[in-house]
């Protein structure tokens, strides 16, 4: 399993695995180190082919040995392709008439970001090219996603609710 970071970044890998190869016409088992050159921007998924260094036998071909990269979970993105998601709180006030706020991207710079439309329940703030590299496409990124979790009063007194139905009451919908 790999890190968001790693996947970003890419990195280097070096997996050790035991196999059984034929010598004199013995069977022996020794320990062989595959290196692995994960590239930026690869998915849960990719597959790595070692060909033929799975176990020899006297009658077949060494198989080959696939490893199949997996991503850990981030605390703060998930992943989408090649794009980054990320959930930001907001309140139902900042929902109703816009807020400005920073966030930091997956390489640790921070952004600001303003939102002036009203924040539905379904809304996306796109920051475009802020996601991970294209693994296929050196220098191309995907985007990062703002989705925003609308966090509802508790309660409200009865002056309260008779204010907001007085200037919700003329709004279209």
């Amino acid at each position: 399993k790999l890190t968001f970071q790693e996947l970003y970044y890419g990195t280097q890998k070096n997996l050790r695995v035991t196999r059984k190869v034929l010598r004199n016409g013995r069977t022996e088992q020794i320990q062989e180190t595959l290196p692995i050159d994960v590239k930026p921007g690869w998915k849960s998924g990719t597959k790595i082919r070692f060909t033929e260094k799975g176990d020899e036998t006297p009658t077949t071909i060494a198989p080959d040995i696939v490893f199949t990269i997996e991503q850990k979970p981030h605390p703060q993105f998930e992943r989408d392709g090649n794009d980054l998601i990320k959930t930001v709180d907001v309140t139902l006030r900042e929902a109703l008439l816009g807020t400005s706020f920073s966030v930091y991207t997956l390489d640790g710079k921070a952004m600001d970001v303003k939102v002036d439309d009203i924040i539905s329940p379904d809304y996306v703030k796109v920051l475009p090219g802020e996601g991970m590299p294209l693994s296929k496409s050196p220098g191309s990124r995907g985007d990062l996603k703002i989705k925003f979790n609308i966090q509802f009063p508790k309660a409200l007194s009865d002056a309260q609710r008779e204010s907001l139905d007085a200037l919700l009451a003329d709004v279209a919908y």
